[in-house]
């Protein structure tokens, strides 16, 4: 348990030997879904190594809101468990992850008695609200090709590699588009020397 004092030291000596007696580490294989639309929330996960994507589906189409880095947690979980309401999202690991489960029921408590996770929380929620006002404001004002490199970029980052491993399907489906559209525009792109598509992955080029 020494990694949570390491990763989460922020949140104080007390308060983090509480989270160690009475919370849960897990390692949780790729492309495992943790948490479902409807589902009602019983833990709220911190991500300790790896990455979680956080998505909304509406008839079979889905729509990236964020993902869940090492040292972040998901503010939709937290506000849902806090109301009793089911999860209004699904939240699946992107990569092998190692994360930590904090039960509702203590959570409640600590908000009163520990300021710290407050803020934990508070940091989360500024930091969802920025990136989904992004989101919006992409799908409002961007065209389809600055949407796809910005979101191709963006994953590189994320992932640290560049080819970078995702099908067109997997694109429309994180952008809320068709796959056709990706396609179409994914050789645009490529045309113009932006990005090379190779068998099994894309190639941002200049980086």
């Amino acid at each position: 348990m020494n990694e949570i004092h390491q990763s989460l030291s922020f949140l104080g000596t007390d308060l983090l030997d509480k989270i160690e007696h009475s919370s849960v580490v897990k390692e949780i294989p790729k492309d495992t879904e943790i948490l479902r639309e409807g589902q009602f929330v019983k833990v709220i996960p911190i991500v300790l190594k790896g990455l979680v994507k956080v998505f909304s589906r509406f008839k079979e189409k889905e729509l990236l809101l964020y993902y869940i880095r090492p040292q972040e947690s998901c503010i939709m979980s937290f506000a849902a468990s806090l109301q009793n309401d089911p999860s209004k999202i699904h939240a699946v690991t992107e990569e092998d992850s190692r994360i930590l489960l904090l039960p509702v029921g203590e959570v409640a408590g600590w908000i009163t008695q520990f300021p710290s996770i407050n803020t934990l929380f508070y940091q989360q929620y500024n930091l969802r609200y920025s990136e989904l006002l992004d989101t919006i404001s992409h799908v409002i004002f961007d065209k389809m090709d600055k949407r796809l490199l910005d979101y191709l970029i963006e994953r590189s980052k994320l992932k640290k590699e560049n080819p970078i491993k995702v099908s067109h399907r997997q694109i429309a489906n994180e952008l809320g588009t068709a796959r056709e559209v990706i396609s179409r525009v994914m050789k645009k792109l490529e045309l113009e020397g932006k990005v090379y598509q190779h068998t099994n992955s894309i190639e941002i080029k200049g980086r």
